[in-house]
């Protein structure tokens, strides 16, 4: 077949087109030439900003399809459909003979990727999340009483930045006054006119609520990417070099959804409003890695979703160490050692527990003889039997469940 040939299927009425229950990684996505097609998610929300009957011009599969997974959705046909087959190595392809599909699918993406975020701030921290540029001050005023003074700083002036006439400026600047001398020169000195930025490790790049008119490519280093609901933090990633960031704002000319924090020392490449329209031309393969991260990140936020559901908290640490394992790619039937990046702190963060909660669940986890700690960081030392062990107890947990529905 021609690499840039698109096949066309058809399936008759009520026949059943992808399957959550297919555990084997999808490797194509659909167009709808014609007719209708019903979608049932793994996770059922209130909405996540898309419907679930679909029709001519709409496409379905391309979340498990581009960042490499299994399917998230059934998707059913309603009456006899045509539709267009995509396979992943394609899409480089469609970008260049279709921009506008690519287009469409990136900006449905960012939409969705952005209630997904809030859905999951709302379940983790019980708490509803609406982000307006007012929202600079309360993240800064969050990461003060933290003594994160850097960030607190970086929020507080640029809230008086874009909120010049706001009912708290006056005590923003008080705020900016004391901590002057407690913020590193080096964290504040980024020229934000480059091109090619360098951020050291602490710093904020934007701020939960700041407007934003550009977005990022990690070169190297890596970026915390988090949101603020009223006195919690909710880490929703911690990405590495060749990952993109900062985008949802850039397309649909909203105020940032989350923070972004270097991790580490980081170096990142800057596109912005006006040389975006021109990659898209010129650059496929960046629209196509643009696609390949919102497609993980989305993936990533239903299984976030589907652990924010456990309520038993070693149950969740369980479901969330084994979520991070998927998302390396490691093989869940092998029996390998993972050293994972992140240590307790992130964990509990990831899965919306305090230290004091989470610190009780992890004691439970580390009697486990395959789990341990090296240099701070989460090691799995045979994923296979750490996998077994994990699902033993979700069956454990479901039982009791079921149980207790009786």
């Amino acid at each position: 077949m021609e690499q840039s040939r698109l096949d066309v299927i058809k399936y008759p009425k009520d026949a059943y087109i992808t399957l959550i229950e297919d555990k084997h990684i999808a490797d194509q996505f659909f167009i709808i030439l014609s007719g209708k097609v019903h979608i049932i998610k793994e996770i059922q929300i209130a909405s996540d900003g898309n419907d679930d009957t679909l029709g001519p011009g709409d496409f379905f599969g391309v979340i498990s399809t581009m960042s490499g997974h299994r399917h998230i959705e059934t998707a059913q046909a309603i009456t006899d459909v045509s539709l267009i087959i995509v396979r992943r190595q394609q899409f480089g392809c469609l970008i260049q003979n279709n921009a506008p599909v690519a287009i469409k699918i990136i900006v449905q993406f960012s939409k969705r990727m952005r209630y997904l975020d809030d859905t999951l701030a709302m379940y983790t921290t019980k708490r509803s999340v609406s982000i307006d540029v007012d929202n600079l001050y309360d993240v800064a005023v969050y990461y003060a009483r933290q003594n994160r003074n850097n960030q607190a700083y970086y929020a507080y002036r640029q809230y008086i930045a874009y909120c010049p006439n706001g009912g708290n400026v006056q005590a923003a600047r008080e705020q900016l006054n004391k901590l002057a001398s407690r913020v590193k020169a080096s964290k504040l000195s980024v020229n934000t006119s480059d091109m090619e930025r360098f951020y050291p490790r602490d710093t904020m790049i934007f701020a939960q609520g700041e407007p934003g008119e550009e977005f990022f490519i990690i070169r190297g280093g890596s970026v915390k990417i988090v949101k603020i609901v009223k006195d919690s933090e909710v880490l929703l990633a911690i990405l590495k070099p060749g990952d993109i960031f900062g985008e949802m704002a850039l397309l649909e000319f909203k105020p940032r959804g989350a923070s972004a924090v270097a991790y580490e020392d980081c170096q990142l490449m800057v596109v912005t409003r006006a040389n975006f329209d021109m990659m898209i031309k010129t650059q496929p393969q960046l629209i196509s890695r643009l696609t390949t991260m919102l497609a993980e990140r989305i993936w990533m936020v239903y299984r976030q979703l589907a652990n924010a559901r456990i309520n038993d908290p070693l149950g969740r640490i369980y479901d969330m160490l084994i979520v991070q394992l998927e998302k390396k790619r490691i093989n869940l039937q092998k029996k390998q050692e993972c050293l994972l990046d992140f240590g307790t702190t992130e964990l509990f963060e990831m899965v919306g527990l305090s230290q004091n909660g989470g610190s009780t669940a992890f004691q439970k986890l580390m009697q486990n003889r395959y789990v341990k700690i090296i240099k701070g960081k989460i090691c799995v030392t045979n994923v296979l039997e750490f996998y077994m062990h994990a699902s033993y107890y979700r069956k454990i947990l479901d039982r009791k469940t079921t149980d207790n529905g009786k």
